[in-house]
């Protein structure tokens, strides 16, 4: 097969006017010859850290939106799912991938669980890690979110590096605002790549370092403006990811979004596609063409340089996408979960306290670290509640592998002036988590949950809506233009219910993350992550 272009050829950065042949999945030529051709060939885009799970979607799914963008493989954390099942969902993961042509690369989840403050529904340890990594389907050990085991030489956490360090696989960190000593101890540990920056001063001196900094922009956390602008000096020891990404995003852009804004603020072309293209394959040893002959043939065709709308996208050889058609099969699989409680009553979302204050979990658009606010209490018949006038709602995280009373805190910025909304997926555990207006709505939107063993929902007193999830509690078994128009319509509803966040149920995920700063909420209990321990929620 023969694609006739401008090609762009990163490595000598120049474009000239050639074709590509291509046999058996492998590029046989690159010639230049004039031709009236006005198109330009490129290598794919690569998304350098994503929770595939995120998208809702299983990746063979996953792969019929992305490849549409150009995007041609990914580096893949299952960590999501593995909290859920464990390895059995890591095997879920790759097997699925394995069903399509697109190039998926998985890593060994290293904080499963996440921390031991929370109840998730299995356990890696180190040696599973080490059976992971002795695997070709492996290639890199995944964020090392438990960063305080790390500059504390927990046991455990020091023989997961080990295992990582003997297969010469690298070590992806995660160590938001960690800056100074402690940042270079946790470096020296073996830490390669950080997604976590969200200031400038940060990445610089994680780059610094010797770190591998990854721009990122995801449905929630959003950090391409804090940090793009050291690309243009840095750009060797860059890449670019989403890390989650819901599929109604996905459906409107991916990696190519990314270089566009690069290119629109006068960043050097060859520089931003290296940082999209190029660098994730070298620093993970990825078997992903670079438009070489003798290469792998993954490459793109796209009308410009500047919007990077594709035409066409192959992976191996194989034409996946070409003007508006994906050309991907579905993928049959059985459907695993991990959801075991009965409906919740409305008593089990009560707070029984008089106290005149209470700390409040202050959440960010487009951010997933939350500030720690204090706001006087709103008390009836002895029950905090929430006060949609100063925007102090109530927030609960219940336990799904087990039934036990719900957590209870108050959360400040999701704005809803009625009704609840409810999601399990939340990370890592994934347990579920709410946030309403009454605990008659926490507790709808919970049992909504239990009835489908897990989804995401949003209810007013008139109308109720669900996207259920039955493949672990977090991803759909459907086709993923159908999950992202079903999505897109529970997240607008959402926004009428009140919510002035872009992303309202991504942001609502991340509220139980407890390795992301400052003040998060468990199924355990309110959780200050300054200080990594349990904190009251009355102040005293």
């Amino acid at each position: 097969m023969i694609e006739r272009g401008q090609i762009v050829d990163i490595g000598k950065q120049r474009i000239f006017k050639g074709e590509v042949t291509f046999e058996n999945g492998v590029i046989t030529s690159i010639i230049e010859k004039n031709h009236d051709v006005n198109q330009f060939i490129m290598p794919g885009f690569i998304d350098a850290h994503i929770h595939i799970e995120s998208s809702m979607l299983v990746p063979s799914e996953f792969a019929k939106l992305a490849v549409a963008h150009g995007t041609i493989a990914t580096i893949s954390d299952p960590h999501e799912i593995a909290n859920v099942m464990g390895l059995e969902g890591v095997n879920f993961m790759i097997e699925n991938g394995k069903n399509t042509p697109f190039k998926f690369y998985f890593g060994a989840p290293s904080c499963v669980p996440a921390t031991a403050y929370e109840s998730s529904g299995a356990s890696i340890n180190s040696d599973a890690i080490k059976a992971l990594l002795a695997k070709d389907d492996i290639k890199y050990l995944s964020e090392m979110m438990n960063y305080p085991g790390v500059l504390n030489k927990d046991k455990e956490v020091m023989q997961k590096l080990a295992w990582a360090k003997l297969f010469n696989k690298p070590v992806d960190g995660h160590a938001p605002g960690l800056r100074g000593e402690s940042l270079t101890t946790y470096i020296q540990s073996g830490m390669s790549t950080d997604h976590e920056c969200f200031s400038f001063e940060e990445g610089l001196e994680k780059l610094e370092k010797g770190m591998k900094i990854l721009v990122r922009e995801g449905s929630a956390a959003k950090n391409f403006e804090a940090l793009i602008s050291l690309l243009p000096r840095y750009y060797e020891n860059m890449m670019f990811c989403s890390d989650d990404k819901h599929p109604d995003d996905l459906i409107l852009g991916h990696i190519n979004d990314l270089c566009s804004r690069a290119i629109k603020k006068g960043m050097d072309l060859f520089k931003v596609l290296q940082v999209a293209c190029i660098n994730p394959i070298n620093h993970y040893n990825l078997d992903v063409g670079q438009l070489r002959v003798g290469d792998s043939a993954d490459f793109l065709v796209v009308k410009d340089l500047h919007e990077f709308q594709t035409i066409r996208t192959y992976i191996s050889g194989n034409k996946l996408f070409d003007n508006g058609t994906t050309f991907l099969n579905p993928v049959h699989f059985k459907v695993i979960n991990n959801f075991n409680i009965s409906d919740k009553e409305i008593s089990d979302f009560s707070y029984k306290s008089n106290a005149s204050k209470i700390k409040v979990i202050e959440a960010y658009n487009g951010e997933l670290v939350t500030g720690t606010s204090i706001e006087n209490s709103t008390i009836i018949n002895g029950n905090l509640i929430s006060n949609t006038e100063i925007d102090v709602l109530k927030i609960a995280v219940v336990n799904r592998y087990n039934d036990q009373k719900p957590a209870i805190g108050f959360i400040k910025n999701f704005g809803l002036k009625e009704g609840a909304i409810a999601s399990s997926v939340g990370h890592d555990s994934h347990n579920i988590v709410v946030v309403g207006v009454t605990d008659e709505d926490l507790c709808k939107a919970v049992n909504m949950l239990v009835e489908y063993k897990g989804g995401i929902c949003a209810l007013s007193s008139v109308k109720q809506m669900i996207l259920p999830l039955p493949i672990a509690g977090i991803m759909s078994d459907q086709e993923g233009r159908i999950v992202a128009d079903k999505y897109a319509q529970i997240d607008t509803f959402s926004k009428e219910l009140g919510s002035t966040l872009e992303a309202p149920f991504m942001t609502l995920s991340f509220m139980a993350l407890l390795v992301i700063p400052s003040l998060k909420l468990s199924d355990k209990g309110l959780f200050d992550v300054q200080n990594f321990s349990f904190t009251s929620l009355e102040v005293q």
